[in-house]
C-alpha cells in the first residue's frame, strides 16, 4: 500500500445506518485480527466490524487474476479504470463488487451504485454485517492517480 493510500485511510468517512432489529449484548469480540495500515490506532488489533471492513478493503486491493490459487479472486475495477463507463461495464462492475462482498460470509450486499467521479470510479454499497444485523453504506473510490480509498 502506498504512502498516499495510508494517508487517505486516515480520511475515511463511513455513514452508519443502524437498522438492527435486535443486536446481541455480548461484548466479547466475535472476530479478531490485526492491521498495520492505520498509524493512528493505539493497537494493531481489529475486532468485529472494523476487521470485516479491513478484509473487504484488502480484497478490493487485489486485481482479479493476481491470486495464483484462485484467478477469479479480486476485483476487475483496476483493469477497467481507464475504460469508458458504459452500461455493460457498470453491470460487470456491479456483479464483481456483489461477488466480492458476498464472498465474505459475514457480509451481504443490498445495493450497489457505480458512477464516475473526478478521476476514477466511485462505488456506493449498502451492506449488511450479518452477525450483527447492522446495515451500513460504504463508498469505495478507485482513483486513476491516488489508488483506492474508502
Amino acid at each position: 500500500m502506498s504512502t498516499l493510500e495510508k494517508k487517505l485511510y486516515k480520511q475515511i468517512t463511513v455513514k452508519k445506518n443502524n437498522n438492527a432489529g435486535s443486536i446481541t449484548t455480548d461484548t466479547s469480540p466475535t472476530y479478531k485480527g490485526f492491521s498495520t495500515v492505520n498509524d493512528e490506532n493505539d493497537s494493531t488489533r481489529l475486532y468485529d466490524i472494523a476487521l470485516i471492513k479491513q478484509d473487504l478493503i484488502n480484497h478490493f486491493h487485489i486485481k482479479q487474476g493476481e491470486k495464483l490459487s484462485d484467478p477469479e479472486f479480486g476485483t476487475i475495477v483496476w483493469d477497467v479504470l481507464f475504460e469508458p463507463l458504459t452500461e455493460d461495464l457498470k453491470d460487470a462492475i456491479v456483479k464483481n463488487v456483489g461477488r466480492i462482498i458476498n464472498y465474505d460470509p459475514r457480509t451481504q450486499v443490498n445495493k450497489i451504485i457505480v458512477d464516475t467521479y473526478e478521476s476514477g470510479i466511485q462505488i456506493e454499497c449498502e451492506i449488511v454485517y450479518l452477525p450483527y444485523s447492522i446495515t451500513e453504506k460504504l463508498q469505495f473510490r478507485f482513483d486513476e492517480n491516488a489508488g483506492f480509498t474508502l
